[in-house]
């Protein structure tokens, strides 16, 4: 069984703690979905935030959506000027038979305009 790496993003309209909690709880869902994963497949999960989102930690939100024994970091996204606010990422390292191609990356909301060569 190998360990990949899934990548995942979504947007909220403000900085809202209950924002973050409900796009971060569709978001890890989405990934184990479609990725026809459960949470004894996830190794570990890094989260990251732009900026001007500091209303509640990504791994907390994570958490309170029913992930609860998997390692789980936040960070900070870089702030280049221009890029796109309030945006959440992920990144899962997932054990997994499937290769890197089948593996189905999730772009929610206003940030599937970061990745529009992914199907939707």
């Amino acid at each position: 069984m190998a360990v990949r790496a899934v990548r995942g993003a979504t947007q909220v309209e403000w900085d809202d703690r209950e924002l973050i909690l409900e796009a971060i709880a569709e978001l890890v869902h989405a990934v184990l979905e479609r990725n026809d994963l459960t949470t004894e497949e996830v190794v570990s999960v890094i989260f990251t935030a732009t900026p001007d989102l500091r209303a509640e930690f990504p791994a907390y939100a994570a958490r309170a959506a029913g992930i609860s024994d998997v390692p789980m970091l936040c960070a900070t996204e870089i702030d280049v000027p221009g890029a796109m606010p309030r945006v959440l990422r992920l990144l899962a390292h997932v054990e997994t038979e499937r290769s890197r191609h089948d593996l189905k990356h999730v772009y929610l909301r206003g940030a599937a305009a970061l990745r529009t060569d992914l199907p939707k």
